[in-house]
């Protein structure tokens, strides 16, 4: 019997899609040396091995790969502000490496070169966020790398790592996403099992034995490395949009170090109520508790609503690596572009340059990008200021308190209404510090010190 001649290109077919990702079958066909017929043919003959966008000539073709021995994608969910989920797109893995979702169709902004939801590096940008991170994902890490059979180091974990976390254990991540059967299944589960909600009277000692249980484990990176430590807690409060918090803690000696991680801890709870005094801005719920020799930070998670509800949510860093031409050197910089393609108003713009300017007139050195985070929209959302504390005065890496020198500056034209706006609220916030008889008298002395200093430059600007 002769041999088949299509049984070479049939058999080439996968390597030629994995080298040519995205091709249309003009193009395939060219490449395999036949004809455009025979190819669309054998593509259809390949099946689900193929993933097809787009429709009739216009039609590209992408080889599906293998995650941990499967080819089949996985469902995005979306739970809404009642706890409902809803089925929000799907995403499917592309040879050689990367993954397809249409992340515009959930409300999030794209370029032209993702309009058909492929993301060829690797993952669409709003999952990025979800994978656990900082203190609590390298505690995550140290309790479930090896039952899902990753590296204990996050730093480690390529994008398919991240998915296999997503997919199995991904019920209570950042934002409102939920990608897969299993991680649905296990927010289900939760969700119909009763919750352990804190209530007022016993939160204190309850946040005393999760400080307790988070310390003995011993993760790497507590706030000596300029990290606090923390833990998830859900409480009753009077008044609360939601009982899901983060509590961040400090330990429970006295030294010095400690003092001062505890002072921080304060001024951040300051720092949330007096950036409200700006108009437009709001920041994120929070309060103080001293028991049993720690102080705790209780933040209220402004993606959550009510026990089972929640909010979409991406942070500048994911936004800017994904999609922005050129790297922003501050928040306000990176406001001005996302205002120029299209994707904040003005208003919003000009929020996020007096944040900026804030947080320099309180010394808040660490101002990343992950801490700025967005909602999506027809014109994305600030969320609320998080982590917004005078981290130049942090304790370094091996516990010696630094003496920071207090020289915000004055502002350039450019920044000038965003500082005389921000700088208001930043007088506000050292002035309650310095009389916060939570704060130690050495770091009050440093708060009336600013104050005035900060009063000097207002006079002079």
């Amino acid at each position: 019997m002769p041999p088949n001649p299509l049984q070479i290109p049939r058999n080439q077919l996968p390597r030629l899609l994995q080298r040519n990702p995205g091709a249309k079958s003009t193009e395939l066909a060219t490449r395999a040396q036949v004809s455009t017929p025979t190819m669309v043919r054998m593509l259809k003959e390949a099946g689900n091995t193929v993933l097809r966008l787009g429709k009739a000539r216009g039609t590209r073709y992408f080889l599906r790969r293998t995650l941990r021995g499967t080819t089949t994608g996985a469902p995005v969910y979306a739970i809404d502000r009642d706890g409902v989920p809803t089925l929000v797109g799907q995403l499917d893995l592309i040879a050689p490496r990367g993954t397809v979702l249409d992340v515009a169709g959930m409300g999030w902004p794209i370029e032209q070169e993702f309009a058909q939801g492929v993301w060829p590096d690797g993952l669409p940008y709003p999952l990025q966020d979800m994978k656990p991170q900082g203190f609590m994902g390298r505690m995550f890490a140290r309790l479930e790398s090896k039952a899902l059979g990753v590296s204990s180091n996050p730093k480690e974990w390529s994008d398919d790592d991240v998915l296999v976390i997503l997919l199995n254990r991904g019920a209570d991540t950042s934002g409102n996403l939920i990608l897969g059967e299993a991680a649905l299944d296990l927010w289900l589960h939760n969700k119909a099992a009763p919750q352990s909600v804190l209530n007022e009277h016993d939160t204190p000692a309850g946040y005393l034995a999760f400080a307790e249980q988070t310390s003995s484990r011993g993760v790497a990176g507590s706030s000596a490395g300029g990290e606090f430590p923390k833990f998830p807690a859900l409480r009753e409060l009077p008044g609360a949009q939601t009982p899901h918090v983060i509590v961040k803690f400090s330990a429970d000696d006295r030294s010095d170090t400690v003092q001062r991680w505890s002072d921080l801890l304060v001024c951040e709870h300051l720092a949330h109520q007096t950036i409200r005094t700006i108009p437009g801005l709001q920041s994120a719920n929070s309060r103080v508790l001293q028991h049993g020799g720690r102080t705790f930070l209780e933040v209220e998670r402004f993606d959550r609503h009510g026990l089972f509800g929640r909010s979409p949510l991406c942070c500048l860093d994911t936004l800017e690596a994904a999609l922005m031409p050129t790297t922003s050197t501050d928040w306000g910089d990176a406001g001005d572009t996302m205002h120029a393609l299209g994707w904040l108003s003005l208003e919003a713009a000009a929020q996020l340059r007096t944040i900026w300017a804030f947080g320099k007139l309180i010394a808040n050195a660490d101002m990343h990008k992950g801490n700025m985070s967005f909602a999506p929209g027809p014109n994305m959302q600030v969320a609320p200021v998080y982590d917004m504390l005078p981290m130049a005065y942090a304790p370094m890496a091996g516990g010696e308190i630094p003496r920071a020198e207090y020289t915000p500056g004055l502002p350039t034209p450019k920044d000038r209404a965003a500082w005389l706006l921000a700088s208001q609220a930043a007088q506000l916030f050292w002035d309650t510090a310095r009389a916060d008889q939570r704060i130690s008298a050495r770091f009050r002395e440093i708060c009336g010190a600013n104050l005035q200093e900060l009063n000097r430059l207002i006079t002079l600007a």
